[in-house]
Formats: structure tokens, C-alpha cells, sequence
């Protein structure tokens, strides 16, 4: 793992009661905290982007 993984940030994140909900039922399903659960949609969602922004190097 590199440093800068190692290194977290603190951050406050302001939650609607109904999303605090869904998120923390979420987690329990994934048995995560829902801290966890945060960064590991934050995570996937950043792999994702960088996939879509990817060139395409089929030439086909």
C-alpha cells in the first residue's frame, strides 16, 4: 500500500437522517461500518470514472 493510501483524511459529511439509514443498513448487510461503507462507494465510485475516462484502445 503507498503512503499516501495510509495517510486518511478526516472530513465532516452532513447526512440526511433517510440516507444515514440506508447507508447504515447497507453497511450492516456488507458487515461494514458504515464509515467503511462511505469510503468503499467513494473508492468504487473514482475506479469507475477513471475506467470511463480511459481511451478506448480497441481500434477495430
Amino acid at each position: 500500500m503507498e503512503q499516501k493510501d495510509k495517510d486518511k483524511k478526516q472530513i465532516l459529511l452532513r447526512l440526511s437522517s433517510s440516507l444515514w439509514e440506508e447507508l447504515a443498513s447497507w453497511a450492516q448487510d456488507d458487515f461494514r461500518s458504515i464509515n467503511g461503507q462511505i469510503e468503499f462507494l467513494l473508492t468504487d465510485s473514482v475506479r469507475q470514472r477513471r475506467k470511463k475516462d480511459l481511451p478506448d484502445t480497441d481500434e477495430t
